[in-house]
C-alpha cells in the first residue's frame, strides 16, 4: 500500500489591500535591491473552502481550502504564526474534491475535533502575477493583482472585488514595506477583511492594534496582553506538531513553558487554584513533548559532530548508528506526543485554557498599577536566578554542578519571560534585561546540551562495544564534547556578568 503524502509547511508573510476597479498595478522597479521585474503572468485560480457547520476553523483565523490552478495547486490548510505571518500545510490535489485528507482533517482535530467537514465558501480568482528579482535572480517579492468573484456555500449572493497582495518569497520585510508604500500610494487602501475567505463570510475589519500599556496601566492589562499571546502560540503549533513539521514540537514546548512561568511568577494576580490546575497541566504536556524535542536537538548536535571529524578518526558505522538510534528516538517520542494530544485529558487541558486567557479570574492584585505589583515579581525571579547560580559555583563536583547550573538556565528562562511580559509597559529597559537573561539561557542550554550529549556517546559507545563493533569514535566525539564544555566557560562568565549587571535591574527598584 502506497504511503499517503505528509503536508509540506510554507510560511506565508504577506500584506492584502483594497484596490481601484480602475487602478493598473504601479511600476514596481527602481526599488532598493531590485534588479528586474518579470513580465506579468495570468493566472485562473479556483479555491472550496471547508469548516465546520459552526465555523469552528474560522473562529480560530484558521482556513482549510483545496485550490486548482497557479503554481501552488493542491490542499492547504493555514494557521495564523504570529507578526502576521501564516503557516500553510500543503498536500497534493488527489482525486477527490470533495473529501478533506486525512493528514489535513488530523491536523485540525483540536479545532473541528470530530465534526464533519463541508464546503463553505467557493472563490474564483483571475490573478495576474508581477515578481521582483535581485541581479542574481531569486525572486524577492510577489505582487497579485486578484480579480476575485465569490459566494458561501450553498446559496449565498455571489460578491466580486479587486485586491491586490504583496508575498514574501526571499526578499526582507524593509522591501515589503517599499511595495506597500508604492501601491498605497497608486491608491489603494487596507484591506477591509483579513482574508478572502473572511471577507465572503462577512468578517470585516482588520485585528485591532493591542491597547498602550505603560507603568501605570492595570497589572491585568499587562499580564493578560502575555497569556493571550502565548495561548494563541501553543493552540497554532498544535496543527504543525501533529503534521510533524520540523520546529512545531519545539515552538510548542516553549509556549506551554512560558505559560507555566508566567502564571508561576505573576500567581498573586489570577486564582491560585485555577492556575495551578492549568500549570499542573501544562508541564505534563510539555514533558510529553519534551522527549521528542530532546532526539532531535541530540540529532542534530550528533550528526554535525561526526560530519565534522577527520575522516580517519571515524571508525565504522558511527554516523548511521546514532542517526538510527536518534531517529528511532525521536519517532518513538513523537508518537507518544501524538497519543496524549489525542486524550480527554489534552483537549479538556485546551478548552480550560482557551477560556481561562479569554477571562482571566483575576484576584484584587491585578487591578492595580503595573509599577505597583509587577516590577517586584520580576526582582524576585532576577534574585531566584543570582541565587541559582551562586548554588552551582558552591557544588561539590562536577556532576553536582551540571545538575546546578541547569536549574539556573531554569531559572534564567523565568527571568527571561517575565521582563519579556513587561517590555509592552516598560520598553527598553525590560527588553535589556530579557535579552541578557536569553543571553545566559542560551550559553546555558549549550553547556547542558553538551552533558546530555556526553551521556548519549557513552550509552552509543557502550552499545557499539556489546555489538562487537570498534567504540573508539564516540571516546573521540565525548572528548570533543569535554573539549567545547571547557570552552563555554569563558561564554558563560561573559553572560553571567553581563545578566548580573546592577545597571539592568535599575528600572526594578
Amino acid at each position: 500500500m502506497p504511503t499517503a503524502p505528509h503536508p509540506q509547511r510554507h510560511r506565508e508573510v504577506e500584506t492584502k489591500l483594497d484596490a481601484p476597479s480602475d487602478v493598473a498595478v504601479p511600476a514596481l522597479d527602481g526599488l532598493d535591491g531590485v534588479a528586474s521585474v518579470d513580465d506579468p503572468a495570468e493566472q485562473d485560480l479556483s479555491a472550496t473552502y471547508f469548516d465546520t457547520a459552526r465555523g469552528a476553523l474560522a473562529a480560530a483565523r484558521i482556513s482549510l481550502r483545496r485550490r486548482t490552478g497557479g503554481d501552488d495547486a493542491g490542499w492547504h490548510l493555514k494557521v495564523p504564526a504570529g507578526g502576521g505571518a501564516r503557516d500553510e500545510l500543503r498536500l497534493p490535489l488527489g482525486r477527490t474534491r470533495t473529501s478533506v485528507p486525512a493528514a489535513l482533517r488530523d491536523a485540525a482535530r483540536l479545532f473541528v475535533r470530530d465534526k464533519p467537514l463541508r464546503p463553505i465558501a467557493e472563490l474564483r480568482t483571475r490573478r495576474v502575477v508581477h515578481r521582483l528579482r535581485d541581479r542574481d535572480g531569486r525572486v524577492l517579492i510577489e505582487v497579485a493583482d486578484d480579480t476575485v468573484s465569490a459566494r458561501r456555500l450553498p446559496a449565498g449572493e455571489p460578491l466580486t472585488w479587486r485586491e491586490w497582495e504583496a508575498e514574501v518569497v526571499d526578499g526582507e520585510p524593509v522591501l515589503l514595506e517599499a511595495v506597500i508604500a508604492r501601491l498605497v500610494a497608486a491608491g489603494a487602501t487596507p484591506a477591509r477583511s483579513r482574508s478572502k475567505l473572511a471577507r465572503v463570510l462577512g468578517e470585516h475589519g482588520t485585528p485591532e492594534e493591542p491597547a498602550a500599556l505603560d507603568p501605570g496601566s492595570p497589572a491585568a492589562d499587562v499580564l493578560h496582553a502575555a497569556l493571550r499571546a502565548h495561548s494563541a502560540e501553543l493552540r497554532a503549533n498544535d496543527p504543525i506538531v501533529r503534521a510533524d513539521i520540523d520546529g512545531g514540537v519545539h515552538r510548542m514546548r516553549v509556549a506551554a513553558r512560558r505559560l507555566r512561568s508566567l502564571l508561576a511568577t505573576f500567581r498573586p494576580l489570577v486564582d491560585r487554584e485555577a492556575s495551578e490546575r492549568i500549570r499542573r497541566e501544562l508541564r505534563w504536556i510539555a514533558g510529553e513533548l519534551g522527549e521528542a524535542r530532546d532526539a532531535e536537538v541530540q540529532r542534530r548536535r550528533l550528526g554535525d559532530s561526526v560530519a565534522s571529524e577527520p575522516v580517519e578518526l571515524v571508525i565504522g558505522s558511527v554516523a548511521q548508528r546514532i542517526d538510527d538510534d536518534l531517529r528511532a528516538r525521536r519517532r518513538r517520542a513523537h508518537e507518544a506526543a501524538l497519543e496524549a494530544m489525542g486524550s480527554e485529558r489534552y483537549f479538556a487541558l485546551m478548552d480550560e485554557l482557551e477560556r481561562f486567557t479569554d477571562d482571566p479570574p483575576w484576584t484584587a492584585d491585578a487591578a492595580s498599577a503595573a509599577d505597583d505589583v509587577l516590577r517586584a515579581r520580576v526582582r524576585r525571579e532576577h534574585r531566584r536566578m543570582r541565587r541559582r547560580l551562586h548554588e552551582a559555583d558552591a557544588a561539590p563536583d562536577a556532576a553536582a554542578r551540571d545538575a546546578l547550573l541547569h536549574e539556573a538556565r531554569k531559572a534564567a528562562k523565568r527571568a527571561r519571560y517575565a521582563a519579556e511580559a513587561l517590555e509592552p509597559a516598560y520598553g527598553e529597559p525590560a527588553a535589556r534585561l530579557a535579552r541578557a537573561s536569553e543571553q545566559l539561557q542560551s550559553v546555558l542550554g549549550e553547556q547542558h546540551d553538551s552533558v546530555v550529549a556526553r551521556e548519549a556517546l557513552r550509552e552509543l559507545g557502550v552499545r557499539a562495544h556489546l555489538d562487537g563493533d570498534n567504540a573508539f569514535s564516540y571516546g573521540v566525539l565525548h572528548a570533543r564534547e569535554q573539549e567545547a564544555a571547557s570552552a563555554l566557560e569563558q561564554e558563560l562568565a561573559r553572560a553571567r556578568a553581563e545578566a548580573l549587571r546592577p545597571r539592568l535591574r535599575r528600572w526594578l527598584r
